[in-house]
């Protein structure tokens, strides 16, 4: 259960911060977007550390029950990496966007 409850709050972590990476590139303040991007990255190795837990433990024949809360998890983790690949082309494009100004 520690597992899936670091999966989900890692992941989610990594898609707000990722989010204000967004808003961040938005307003024009760079730096601090890629310092978000950099803060979502983190968070997101920590979200698969809690998965690789979960996917060692399962290899080794400790197989865990697959709950509605586990499959929230892998939700959550999916939704994030996806968010961050979305919030670094967004930042690069808002950086184009300012360049040409």
């Amino acid at each position: 259960m520690q597992s899936v409850m670091g999966l989900i709050v890692n992941a989610g972590n990594a898609r707000g911060l990722a989010k204000e990476a967004i808003d961040a590139a938005h307003e024009g303040d760079f730096e601090k977007a890629h310092g978000k991007l950099k803060e979502a990255n983190n968070a997101l190795v920590d979200a698969h550390n809690s998965q690789t837990s979960m996917l060692t433990k399962e290899a080794s024949g400790e197989h865990i029950q697959l709950t509605l809360l586990v499959v929230h998890s892998q939700d959550h983790l999916m939704t994030a990496i996806t968010y961050i690949d979305l919030a670094n082309e967004l930042v690069s494009v808002y950086e184009k966007m300012a360049e040409k100004k």
